[in-house]
């Protein structure tokens, strides 16, 4: 992983979206995944929140810009600045709650209406600390998974469980995509311009941004 040089120190920039209810962690998974912090105290977004780090995927380096908001409906007139250029997703659910994975289907179409067909999308079950208090079991989010050809993976932001692996696994799979598609088109995708690829949107879009990180791990 590493650290480097300067904020702009990278090969390729990718917007990563967190999506699913309030309350289910995702602000959590965030600054455990950008900063290794969480916090017990924390409050539910309000607008929108934004961490950076950079992870190094085969012999590039790769920066995801991760976007938080609130799972609340009075928070949803940001949908479309949002989604805008993102081209992976988290939609978490709380393992300890069912009604957040119920909520999923609808976080999934919603996301789906929003942005390009071949976003990389992760369904995380969060908190699988309180395995005591499970409500949604293993097997059924697995063939959710499965069946919307999504990739899955339960976390603790708390104990530092799988969120490293799952945003990885996320960058990861992004970075294969866009490999692909300069394949497809004749290019090496290492020769393609530093920075390139995914517009992240424009910041001014979103009624409250808060930068939170910078480029390092």
């Amino acid at each position: 992983m590493g650290t480097y040089r300067s904020d702009d120190d990278y090969d390729y920039l990718f917007k990563v979206v967190l999506i699913g209810d309030s309350g289910v962690g995702k602000s959590n998974l965030l600054s455990r995944f950008s900063r290794n912090e969480f916090s017990m105290e924390s409050k539910s977004t309000i607008g929108v929140e934004f961490g950076t780090r950079c992870i190094r995927v085969d012999d590039k380096v790769v920066k995801a810009q991760i976007w938080d908001t609130a799972g609340q409906e009075r928070y949803r007139a940001i949908t479309s600045a949002y989604y805008r250029g993102a081209v992976g997703a988290l939609l978490v659910y709380d393992i300890t709650r069912h009604v957040t994975f119920e909520n999923v289907e609808r976080w999934l179409k919603e996301l789906r209406d929003h942005t390009e067909a071949n976003i990389v999308i992760m369904l995380v079950g969060n908190k699988a600390d309180l395995r005591h208090l499970r409500a949604v079991s293993l097997d059924d989010a697995k063939a959710f998974a499965e069946q919307e050809h999504t990739f899955f993976m339960e976390t603790s932001a708390l104990e530092a469980l799988n969120v490293e692996n799952a945003f990885t696994e996320v960058l990861t799979q992004i970075y294969r995509v866009v490999s692909r598609k300069a394949l497809d088109i004749g290019d090496d995708p290492a020769a393609l311009p530093k920075g390139q690829t995914i517009n992240v949107g424009n910041r001014d879009d979103v009624s409250a941004v808060k930068k939170a990180g910078c480029c390092s791990s």
